[in-house]
């Protein structure tokens, strides 16, 4: 093989790579809102299974929940609060999202919806917000519950 031209793929290669985006700049707002959407499910379902250490996997490292008078800061104090709620075998409550919605930047999502009490009953309503921490990997950065209207 002539040594000049064993490397003459490469700028070619490059420019197909550019021309074409990384995987990552490619994927829109859709496929991203579909990706929060079943994000949240799964951390929804963390709490189901009662799979403490997949529910805290969600968390960002920085993560702020709003929880009585003080929030909450960092994933070490949120999981420490939270350790509680997976005591015993059924989960004290579920949540299901019913909206969320992506920035165009594809860099932070908010999710909200109803939360479920023990027989299903709607008794509050969350909202999250998610940071796009690496391709395919959202965590929680924000979280926030308030209380159903009666009804």
């Amino acid at each position: 093989m002539n040594p000049s031209r064993r490397h003459s793929w490469v700028p070619v290669l490059l420019l197909v790579f550019a021309a074409c985006g990384t995987p990552e700049e490619t994927v829109g707002p859709d496929a991203l809102r579909l990706d929060v959407l079943e994000t949240e499910r799964r951390f929804a379902r963390s709490m189901a299974e009662r799979d403490f250490d997949a529910f805290t996997g969600y968390l960002a490292e920085e993560a702020v929940f709003f929880s009585g008078e003080t929030p909450l800061r960092g994933r070490a104090q949120v999981a420490a609060a939270w350790r509680g709620y997976f005591d015993g075998p059924d989960a004290p409550f579920s949540w299901e999202p019913e909206t969320v919605v992506v920035l165009e930047s594809g860099t932070l999502a908010l999710s909200t919806g109803p939360v479920f009490d023990e027989e299903g009953i709607v008794v509050a309503t969350f909202t999250s917000i998610w940071r796009r921490e690496a391709v395919g990997t959202w965590r929680i950065v924000f979280d926030r519950g308030c209380s159903a209207c009666p009804g």
